[in-house]
């Protein structure tokens, strides 16, 4: 089994299990974009418990806490 490449490079995971990502929008444009989405996506994320069911099947080595 083969961990997805795209995954492990948008993807970490918590001493918890939980997934943290970094949100989108922060590559170029910045001119178009308001302040207040600039200072919210500096942020790293936690992934809903929903999504994260989405992604764990892309990451076969992760560790799972549970």
């Amino acid at each position: 089994m083969k961990t997805k490449s795209s995954a492990k490079k948008r993807f970490r995971f918590t001493a918890s299990g939980k997934i943290r990502f970094k949100p989108s929008g922060m590559r170029h444009g910045m001119r178009k974009r308001s302040q207040s989405m600039k200072r919210k996506a500096r942020k790293i994320g936690i992934m809903a418990d929903v999504d994260s069911s989405l992604v764990m099947p892309t990451m076969p080595y992760a560790k799972k806490k549970g």
